[in-house]
């Protein structure tokens, strides 16, 4: 067998948090996509399974506790700033009482319920994808 050279890529995981037609959403700050709205969420850590990245970032960027975390889906998105390849893997949580509070300052400026159908235009373009998984699915949300 050959040892072929491959390209690294990057693992992202994000959660879409919904409660009855809203979705939370953040403004970016500081990094990729700075003033857009994104989803909570980030990088893979060496060694940790995914549901376990999902609750650590949301916990991470929110407060909130990741319950029932379930899984969404997974898609593959290259961005051409910067050849970065990344593989995003996507979980859901209902929401029904907890607010989300500004953790990390430096990335975040605001946390925002959305409804599904006032949903902003500056939406993070990895993340509009998730979204647009989300609303079209008529089974995301079972």
């Amino acid at each position: 067998m050959k040892n072929e050279k491959r390209d690294k890529f990057y693992a992202g995981v994000e959660v879409v948090v919904f409660r009855k037609n809203k979705l939370l959403l953040g403004k970016r700050k500081g990094g990729y996509m700075s003033g857009t709205w994104g989803l909570p969420g980030g990088h893979l850590e060496y060694g940790e399974k995914l549901k376990d990245c999902a609750t650590r970032e949301l916990f991470e960027e929110t407060g909130i506790k990741g319950r029932n975390l379930v899984f969404a889906g997974i898609h593959s998105w290259f961005q051409k700033k910067d050849g970065r390849h990344y593989l995003f893997t996507v979980f859901k949580m209902e929401n029904k009482n907890d607010e989300p509070k500004i953790m990390e300052p430096k990335k975040c400026s605001e946390w925002k319920w959305f409804d599904f159908k006032k949903l902003p235009k500056n939406i993070c373009l990895p993340h509009k994808r998730d979204l647009e998984i989300f609303l079209k699915n008529k089974n995301f949300l079972d």
